[in-house]
């Protein structure tokens, strides 16, 4: 696979494996050098493919390890790598593998009380089929003794515009013991439904992925394609390709801080925060076409070109506004008080089970793709990453506020290093991966998102996608800190960490 060094295992040799990786790391991990997850493949001859992708430190190319002719039964590593535990249950309930010595064998996107004639994934795709359900049942939960104890099943229909989940409480008054959120009631099977379609038809799959993520998904998918083919975009492309990631990420930070604002009461805040988003989709809507940036990102570079000469006037006039409303929010004592020490993630907490994004940079994990494994342009491109250390709501607002003035430079700095040129390349410049695989990475707004892409052997049709999605990581690490937390300030911790239900539900 391009972009990595692959290292072939067999079952037996990956309790070692992990154990050189955690020796390797020492008693203060950094940021790198930890397992990034995990996907089965079905091989044309009916076999299973099993890769585990992980990070070696800044600009260095990625680990894999490849357990070829994979055995219904492997050692699970979730006991040692922790944020492996999610994608061992997913390979259980699509691809029928069992992961012995698991820490919680139970069903992750299947849900208890599923029943299949045959794995999902390595039956043949039926888009228009109903799922085979037997009797639903309850999600297995550590066992509650005590009468003061009370159960709130909230979910999945719930008020609001939201996505479908549920969320199991149990807690004694205000006090939570013990959360645990349901996902998957809508899981779309997106990475089945890239399976045959063609390189630009996987641009429009992987831009619906997630609707509030469409460049990051489709930028990372069209690297990923583009690794297996020796392919590599212009220099225009690659600069406007930086400039629609910003704005993506602008729009979706904005959003953010209004629905923060909502949930500590703060209506004008809010609707502050909102309008502020709006300004960025109509940027977005006059410059592309699309108020979400669809349509444009392919392999090869970009569909069409587009004239960006008015954006570095109209940012300035946003730029004044921005700084004014992160300032009012940070002199609101109400806004401050709920905030600072709610939801807190210790920094190896957020380690172990593989947090992304703002949530990790919030605790103390200095790690961005952007920087870390350079594309597109910002190798060129002067910016800061910036990191706190308190691990709480605030902490993650922080993050989230000087990434918005980051993005804002960036954004100017990329107008002035692109000219005229080339948007589109679709040929080989450089050495293609011999087996037609490839891997491509992007910091999103929510995290570091990797699609692995195989291709059949013309070059022409998908054979697997696998996307590691940042809200699938950071569902996984949110029960962490909800856990002995309050009932008040439940909401208020959720919207810290800027999940996307449909992310996960991928």
């Amino acid at each position: 696979m391009k972009h990595c060094e692959i290292v072939e295992l067999s079952p037996a040799e990956l309790p070692r494996a992990a154990d050189e990786l955690l020796t390797a790391l020492g008693d203060a991990p950094s940021a790198h050098g930890r397992m990034q997850f995990a996907y089965a493949c079905a091989c044309p001859d009916g076999s299973l493919q099993v890769n585990y992708i992980l990070s070696r430190g800044a600009d260095k190319p990625y680990g894999l390890w490849r357990i070829n002719q994979a055995h219904a039964r492997l050692p699970s590593l979730a006991g040692k790598l922790p944020l492996l535990g999610w994608y061992e249950r997913e390979m259980a309930d699509l691809y029928g593998l069992e992961f012995d010595g698991h820490p919680e064998p139970h069903p992750l996107v299947l849900h208890e009380g599923y029943t299949a004639g045959a794995p999902p994934m390595l039956a043949p795709f039926d888009r228009h089929g109903a799922p085979r359900t037997g009797h639903a049942l309850p999600p297995v939960v550590p066992r509650m003794i005590g009468e003061e104890i009370q159960r709130l099943p909230f979910g999945p229909v719930r008020a609001d515009v939201v996505e479908s989940a549920q969320f199991l409480f149990y807690y004694i008054g205000e006090g939570i013991l013990h959360y645990h959120p349901r996902l998957f009631y809508k899981h779309r099977a997106m990475e089945a439904r890239f399976q045959g379609v063609g390189l630009r038809a996987g641009s429009v799959l992987a831009e619906r992925v997630s609707g509030v993520d469409s460049v990051a998904h489709t930028l990372a998918y069209a690297q990923a394609a583009e690794a297996a083919l020796g392919w590599r975009a212009p220099r225009r492309a690659r600069g406007l390709r930086v400039i629609l990631a910003e704005l993506e990420r602008l729009y979706n930070h904005l959003h953010y801080f209004g629905h923060l604002a909502k949930t500590t009461t703060l209506k004008v805040a809010e609707a502050q925060g909102l309008w502020l988003e709006e300004q960025f989709k109509q940027i977005n809507g006059r410059l592309t076409g699309s108020r979400f940036l669809r349509g444009l990102i392919a392999p090869g570079g970009l569909r069409r070109d587009l004239d960006v000469s008015a954006l570095a006037g109209t940012l300035t006039g946003l730029e004044h506004d921005i700084e004014n409303y992160f300032a009012d929010l940070e002199a609101t004592r109400s806004y401050l008080d709920r905030l600072q020490t709610t939801g807190h993630l210790p920094r190896q907490v957020a380690f172990d089970q593989g947090a992304t994004g703002p949530v990790e940079r919030a605790s103390d994990l200095d790690r961005d793709l952007r920087r870390d494994h350079g594309y597109a342009l910002y190798p060129e491109l002067e910016f800061t990453v910036p990191v706190e250390q308190g691990g709480d709501a605030h902490a993650r607002a922080c993050v989230r506020m000087a990434e918005v003035r980051q993005s804002l430079a960036l954004i100017r700095q990329t107008l002035t290093a692109i000219a005229a040129g080339p948007v589109m390349r679709a040929e080989a410049v450089e050495a293609a991966d011999p087996d037609g695989e490839g891997l491509g990475w992007v910091e999103g707004t929510r995290g570091g998102l990797l699609y692995a892409v195989h291709l059949d052997d013309a070059r022409k049709r998908l054979v697997r996608v696998k996307i590691k999605e940042p809200s699938f990581s950071n569902w996984r690490v949110f029960p962490f800190t909800v856990q002995d937390s309050n009932m008040m300030d439940y909401a208020i911790n959720e919207a810290s960490f800027g999940l996307s239900v449909a992310g996960a539900d991928r």
